[in-house]
């Protein structure tokens, strides 16, 4: 678990991480959950750190919490957000989610996913796994994995 007087020392290696990109941005932590920590991140030009389809959201989430293991000793993990772009993401998969379950529900037809990144496929089949309508499936090879929503027989 991320211990609470590290907080101190990760906030100032964020900032100065982050002045030293020229980038002003509010950091916000949140409440630590075992060993991974929340970090959202507000600046007034969020694009250019979310990157096309939020990679560079990724690899920022990589590099900091690199960054930050070493800085403070200790194992943990970093949840980076910019601006709530991951939470809006995520519910978007998951209305997502619903909507073509219903159309497969009703059409009784298979309904093929664009593909995705394999933590975004994992949102639809947690989102969908309560259901009892529908099944759903990965297919192909990575970086064109995608998912199949079926009618449940």
């Amino acid at each position: 678990m991320v211990d609470k007087k590290n907080i101190k020392k990760i906030r100032g290696a964020i900032e100065e991480f982050f002045n030293k990109m020229t980038f002003d941005v509010d950091v916000e932590i949140g409440e630590p959950k075992e060993n991974t920590l929340p970090l959202t991140l507000r600046t007034d030009d969020p694009q250019i750190l979310i990157g096309e389809h939020g990679k560079t959201l990724q690899e920022l989430q990589k590099i900091l919490g690199k960054l930050l293991r070493k800085e403070i000793g200790e194992e943990m993990f970093l949840d980076l957000d910019i601006n709530e772009y991951k939470k809006n993401k995520i519910n978007y998969i998951k209305d997502l989610a619903q909507t073509v379950a219903d159309e497969v529900s009703l059409e009784k037809t298979e309904k093929i996913l664009p593909p995705m990144p394999s933590y975004e496929r994992r949102i639809i089949h947690l989102t969908l796994s309560e259901r009892s309508d529908v099944l759903t499936e990965s297919i192909g090879e990575e970086p064109d994995r995608k998912v199949v929503v079926k009618p449940r027989q």
